[in-house]
């Protein structure tokens, strides 16, 4: 079948249409497999989850069950699990606890109404065509929210492995109300919530990507339910209602709730970005490509169906997907069992689930946002680059003493002022020529290359606007100043893509400056849109001709040919040897 005809027109939009018709049978098993795996997965993370941001737990169940089930219908990744992720679900949490004011139902339409938000304003980004503009919040931004976050989500699940009440607004609140209250730690709950992150911990090394998840809420469940653990103080999850979720739009609308849509955004870009982000890793992996675009719709898709079913925002977490991948997915049919499956167990498990003790529950998410603290990738970013280490520290504190909305933001806000403030200031070249060519290179990186006596030439590593233009003319004039005998300057473009008039200006400037002094300037390698406006500003006219021919060296030697050609050459000016050719 041909590719392009079934990506075109409304086909595209349901990306089953293409990977149906070169479905293989044999697949089905794996898909099937993946399905199961995942739902095993998923349905103690989700719970977990839940409670996180603050809502039931079978609420989280039902972000799989119907995320799942539209983002099969619509996306383009293979392998991408849809379902409730740790940084959202602290993000509603908290949306929760100041809007919610206590009352789980107000909870519940509080959370869906933002799944809804999520769903249009993906919607409205397909159709506005803006997957590109969620680069402004960028992989450093997320490095540092994701640790942040997993250190705000892990105050949050601490006192209940504590067997305390635990408290505070945020992070170092929590950690000094925690601290307050290990006295009061209830050991028995305590004992059970470590034998947890202990089977969980060394599942996750030696059977990675397994659903070991389920297996410890198994025997969890056993344990209580078969003791008299509940007696002494060990909080379970409760009898969940059993059945499907009643499919209705929530009955709040935007003006009802203050705080619903910056909410709403932030829950949308981090899943778009956390979403997008998995599914290419996938799609690498897995030799194929995701249309970023289609992946808004599909995400919005997803949250609709959500929102429908009294879930909350939901987005695809690499996490999650890793389990279906290696499970053995090859098509979103995967998702199509898992959501079979959740849907079975809502019907007739839930009450096996009563006993669940809810410590275990965050032991889960302990042991989930382990993940979201890269530390190598933190060490690498020290190494490479100290400005985008300095942005991801930033979305870290900002998240821990302002909280996940508020930190993320400032965070965002911070890293385009700090790469403004390093663009402003561009890295400005002198130049040498290389030993026995006729090419010219930085100075300072080559220490090697010949300096010509009396020649200054400076190559600005940047474009050259209006906010940089009076650095640039600064640090090539303490150049000038520090260099003797001076006789003349060259200007190499070669890296400036653009210049404004702004810039056009500084040169024409300094050429002013330099001519009182009887000192030649030279611009050259310029590209064609900045030899139009140089040549718009009379550049040309003022320093000589700014043609695409015009390099380096070839300045240098029209410079000399000129000045020998004009005036004898005086015993105390430099002579500037320029090589030959052949």
């Amino acid at each position: 079948m041909n590719s392009s005809r079934v990506a075109s027109g409304w086909r595209s939009l349901l990306p089953p249409v293409q990977w149906l018709p070169g479905y293989q049978a044999q697949w089905l098993k794996a898909d099937f497999i993946a399905g199961i795996t995942l739902a095993a997965y998923a349905i103690p993370v989700s719970m977990a989850y839940a409670s996180l941001a603050g809502l039931p737990p079978h609420h989280g169940i039902y972000g799989y069950l119907l995320g799942g089930l539209c983002y099969a219908a619509f996306g383009t990744s293979r392998q991408l699990a849809i379902g409730p992720t740790s940084a959202i679900a602290l993000l509603v949490g908290v949306a929760v606890a100041n809007m919610g004011e206590g009352n789980t139902s107000h909870s519940v339409e509080i959370a869906a109404l933002a799944a809804l938000v999520v769903a249009g304003l993906g919607l409205l980004a397909w159709l506005l065509q803006l997957s590109r503009l969620v680069s402004f919040i960028s992989d450093t931004i997320l490095l540092g929210f994701k640790a942040g976050a997993a250190l705000t989500i892990a105050m949050t699940q601490l006192p209940k492995l504590f067997g305390v009440s635990g408290g505070g607004d945020h992070f170092f609140e929590r950690v000094w109300t925690l601290a307050g209250q290990l006295g009061d730690t209830n050991l028995i709950v305590l004992g059970l919530g470590l034998a947890a992150l202990a089977m969980l911990v060394l599942g996750e090394k030696f059977l990675p990507n397994r659903p070991i998840a389920i297996l410890v809420v198994v025997l969890a469940t056993v344990v209580v339910s078969s003791t008299s653990l509940a007696e002494s103080g060990v909080a379970t999850v409760g009898a969940l209602p059993p059945g499907l979720p009643d499919f209705a739009l929530p009955t709040l609308r935007l003006r009802d709730v203050d705080g619903i849509l910056p909410l709403s955004c932030a829950c949308f870009l981090l899943s778009y970005i956390e979403g997008v982000s998995a599914a290419r890793t996938l799609a690498a992996k897995n030799d194929y490509a995701i249309d970023p675009r289609q992946e808004l719709l599909a995400l919005g898709a997803a949250n609709l169906g959500v929102a429908f079913g009294q879930g909350f925002p939901v987005a695809g977490g690499l996490s999650q997907s890793a389990v279906n991948d290696k499970a053995g997915a090859h098509t979103p049919l995967a998702l199509v069992f898992a959501s079979v499956t959740l849907a079975a167990c809502l019907l007739f498990l839930t009450d096996l689930l009563a006993n669940l003790p809810t410590v275990v529950l965050a032991a889960v998410v302990l042991v989930a946002v382990k993940g979201l603290i890269d530390l190598q990738a933190l060490r690498h970013l020290w190494q490479v680059s100290r400005l985008e280490f300095k942005i991801s520290m930033v979305a870290l504190i900002g998240v821990l003493l302002l909280g996940i909305l508020k930190g993320v933001l400032v965070a965002a806000i911070a890293s385009l002022l700090m790469l403004l403030a390093s663009v402003a200031r561009p890295h400005v070249a002198f130049l040498g020529r290389i030993p026995g060519t006729r090419r010219y290179s930085d100075l300072e990186r080559h220490p090697d290359n010949e300096e010509l006596p009396g020649v200054v030439i400076f190559r600005a590593e940047s474009s050259v606007l209006y906010f940089h233009a009076d650095h640039i003319r600064q640090v090539v004039w303490a150049r000038i100043e520090a260099t003797p005998r001076l006789v003349l300057v060259v200007c190499d473009l070669s890296d400036a893509p653009l210049v404004d008039v702004a810039g056009a200006r500084m040169l024409a400037g300094l050429n002013r400056e330099l001519a009182k002094r009887e000192i030649r300037m030279r611009v050259v390698e310029c590209h064609a849109k900045v030899r139009d406006l140089l040549r718009a500003e009379g550049l040309e006219e003022q320093i000589g001709y700014l043609g695409r021919h015009m390099s380096v060296d070839q300045a240098i030697a029209e410079f000399q040919a000129n000045d020998s050609a004009t005036q004898p050459k005086p015993t105390n000016r430099p002579t500037i040897d320029v090589p030959v050719v052949g």
